[in-house]
């Protein structure tokens, strides 16, 4: 893809972070509307058995991207082969995305019994395994953006487009129950795929190739299944606490759940827009690797902190916009995830690291960690109430960060110790 007419300053953290986040808070905010007008016009069950739904389709697109994403960003293919690059990797991960999206189908008498009459008629099986691709391509098209060092297109596409794609829906699909809440949702999935491929089409010179050589993907294929197992295992709380959510506490407490949990996300996207920004930028100019590091956990101290502290404060005024049992029910929950966004930037500013000094066994250990820890609290304290289950999250990423940080401080001990020893021998 030709891209030497958007060439940046190697250093625009700043820059990246703020369209990260504009991204993010731009789609939080449509979705805040979406999810408030949901709300008004679907009883609370409904939303709850929605909202398994759209935390699966959210979380089988991540396992999807078979670690390609960071791929795209960390290793970029020659500009010759860069085409070929982004085509096979959108074509895997669709395959690997209607594979998982199915599996996911057949699964449910297990772990989704309330979930079935979707997987039972077929055209909502199939509406939902398409939904499951979009979602899936739309995130790899996400890390083009990024490494091509262009972020505010993601603003464009998932900020704008998308939420405003599903919110023109949810009223109209009412008839639908449960399913017109996911359908509105997957509509917006659909919108950002077509908006992507265009801009990247116009923006990037894009175009299909399915045969170039040179993309580097097997060179690279330990840092993808690496990165993949790790995303996998991160990715399990967010699938299984809802589940435990659902069958444990029943569909309306999946609802005010889902609710709070997002609006954490919001918050938590503070510090995962500063990483992902610190992740390109180091891998387009690695020396500056110590730099932008130090400087990103600066940053996201200095946004985070009063952050969460908005969030807590305003928890009230905001789940009030919900209506019915939501302040009541929802807010202890959320004044927990407000307090764990400290644990959330800590595992995630140390994952960016250990992805950027290749220390994958250490990443997955920490993510191994983070999933043990996180479900199994949730599983034990989840009849204690929904604020049991924010804090079993909020434990998982702090003992995960701390993994994490050990294994970081003993690279930097053992390359010091290394350098001393090279130094006393000259």
């Amino acid at each position: 893809m030709a891209r030497g007419k958007h060439a940046r300053p190697p250093d625009q953290v700043y820059r990246s972070s703020f369209f990260l986040l504009s991204a993010t808070v731009t789609t939080a905010a449509l979705g805040f509307v979406f999810w408030v007008v949901v709300a008004r016009f679907y009883p609370p069950e409904q939303v709850g058995l929605a909202t398994s739904l759209i935390s699966a389709t959210s979380l089988i697109s991540y396992l999807s991207l078979f670690g390609l994403n960071s791929t795209l960003i960390r290793f970029p293919a020659q500009a010759e082969a860069r085409n070929g690059q982004v085509s096979q990797s959108i074509a895997l991960v669709a395959l690997v995305s209607c594979a998982v999206g199915t599996g996911y189908l057949l699964g449910l008498p297990l772990y989704g019994p309330k979930l079935l009459a979707i997987r039972d008629q077929l055209p909502q099986a199939v509406v939902f395994v398409l939904f499951c691709i979009c979602s899936s391509v739309n995130l790899l098209t996400d890390s083009v953006f990024v490494g091509a060092r262009l972020p505010q297109y993601n603003v464009l596409v998932d900020g704008l487009l998308q939420g405003l794609a599903k919110l023109a829906l949810p009223i109209a699909l009412t008839g639908l129950g449960a399913f017109g809440i996911f359908t509105a949702t997957g509509g917006g999935y659909l919108a950002a795929v077509l908006a992507s491929v265009l801009l990247m089409r116009r923006k990037l010179g894009f175009r299909f190739d399915f045969l170039a050589r040179g993309t580097r993907l097997r060179e690279q294929l330990g840092f993808s299944v690496a990165n993949y197992l790790s995303s996998l295992l991160n990715l399990a709380p967010q699938l299984a606490i809802p589940l435990i959510v659902l069958q444990r506490l029943g569909e309306a407490a999946a609802g005010y759940y889902y609710v709070a949990f997002q609006i954490a996300s919001l918050l938590n996207a503070v510090s995962f827009s500063v990483g992902e920004a610190v992740f390109a930028e180091a891998s387009y100019d690695p020396s500056r690797f110590r730099v932008l590091l130090r400087r990103s956990a600066l940053i996201m101290a200095g946004a985070q902190l009063p952050a969460a502290a908005a969030v807590a404060g305003g928890s009230g005024l905001l789940l009030t916009l919900f209506g019915g049992d939501y302040p009541a029910r929802a807010r202890p929950l959320l004044l927990v995830f407000a307090l764990a966004a400290l644990a959330v930037a800590l595992n995630t500013w140390t994952s960016f690291a250990l992805k950027l000094t290749r220390q994958m066994g250490a990443l997955m250990l920490s993510n191994a960690v983070y999933a043990a820890v996180a479900i199994g609290l949730a599983a034990l304290w989840a009849p204690r109430g929904l604020a049991w289950l924010g804090w079993a999250w909020a434990a998982g990423n702090l003992t995960s960060g701390l993994v994490a940080l050990v294994a970081l401080l003993a690279r930097r001990r053992a390359r010091s110790t290394t350098a001393v020893r090279t130094a006393e021998a000259l």
